[in-house]
């Protein structure tokens, strides 16, 4: 049995702006995360012990990090999403409808 049965005519769309931006996903990935670790870095580097102030910094710093990496795999599974749906159609092996009672169709249900 054949799983994949491909849809026999069907054109496929040409790739566009997807594949360009999956490409880019872990350059965006890297420059993204580096600036946030790099402040929170330099705060633990440059002090021995950390204030309140320096304390919610490094909060928002981690907060923003998880945010771009959400948004940054949020986009990537958007790329794949939108890459397969651009790929060739698949149709279903048939369904066999079952024999119909042409009498039931003669009175509604009441």
């Amino acid at each position: 049995m054949n799983y994949f049965n491909k849809l026999s005519g069907f054109t496929r769309s040409p790739s566009g702006f997807e594949w360009v931006l999956l490409k880019k996903i872990p350059h965006i990935f890297v420059i993204s995360g580096v600036i946030p670790c790099a402040i929170m870095l330099k705060l633990y580097l440059t002090n021995d012990t950390l204030n309140a102030d320096q304390l919610k910094i490094i909060y928002q710093c981690l907060g923003a990090l998880f945010s771009i990496w959400f948004l940054v795999g949020a986009a990537a599974i958007g790329c794949i999403v939108v890459i397969i749906m651009k790929g060739p159609a698949y149709v279903a092996d048939p369904y066999e409808l079952p024999v119909e009672n042409k009498k039931l169709e003669d009175f509604p249900n009441l």
